[in-house]
């Protein structure tokens, strides 16, 4: 099966992907991991895309495309890939659903981790970095041990997160109903423990 894992920053869109893999076996497709991945091989694309970065312009929807067409191809994603990250847009999805037409891979559907606005602002707002181990923690949930060296990153500081939950409710003021129509759109609550989480999504899914 191939999926689309859509959900506002701090959704638990990246949790849900990896439980995914190791339940399932289908391979978390990350842009940003591909795009660090194709820097690091040296190869053309790969080359293209790290000039773009190194002088910070974006990298156009036609590189991603062919990234994402070189990473399906391998041969762990034969069970089926979970996006992450792409499309952000409907003309992003429109060359998604070209390049996947033309391999004779289908999209099956399309999964929208719902978590309210306001709760997304205080996880974030809340969370914490041990500096020293990477190791996140939620002020209100989990506590952090007496020895951790914490920072608040700067994308969780309040502005911050708001800007971002903005831009994603932009991007997705038109993709959603783009996938509703096509009738790939699955909703699910992203409220509740990560098994619960990933238990809804396999039955979306199955629906």
């Amino acid at each position: 099966m191939n999926i689309i894992l859509l959900g506002p920053p701090g959704a638990g869109k990246g949790t849900q992907a990896q439980r995914l893999q190791a339940d399932v076996g289908m391979i978390q497709l990350s842009t940003g991991d591909m795009l660090r991945a194709a820097v690091a091989s040296g190869s053309a694309l790969g080359k293209q895309a790290k000039g773009l970065m190194e002088n910070g312009q974006l990298v156009p929807d036609e590189l991603m495309v062919g990234l994402i067409k070189d990473r399906i191809a391998q041969p762990d994603c034969a069970k089926g890939f979970i996006l992450d990250g792409f499309p952000r847009t409907v003309p992003q999805a429109d060359a998604l659903a070209a390049l996947l037409e033309s391999l004779g891979t289908p999209l099956d559907k399309v999964v929208q981790i719902d978590v309210s606005r306001d709760l997304l602002e205080e996880r974030a707002t809340l969370r914490r970095t041990d500096k020293r181990t990477g190791h996140i923690y939620h002020l209100k949930y989990s506590p952090p041990p007496s020895d951790a060296v914490l920072e608040h990153r700067a994308d969780d500081q309040p502005e911050t997160v708001k800007k971002r939950l903005d831009q994603y409710d932009a991007m997705t003021a038109a993709l959603l109903p783009h996938y509703e129509k096509l009738g790939l759109l699955r909703r699910v609550d992203g409220v509740g423990s990560p098994k619960e989480i990933t238990a809804r999504i396999l039955a979306a899914l199955e629906h």
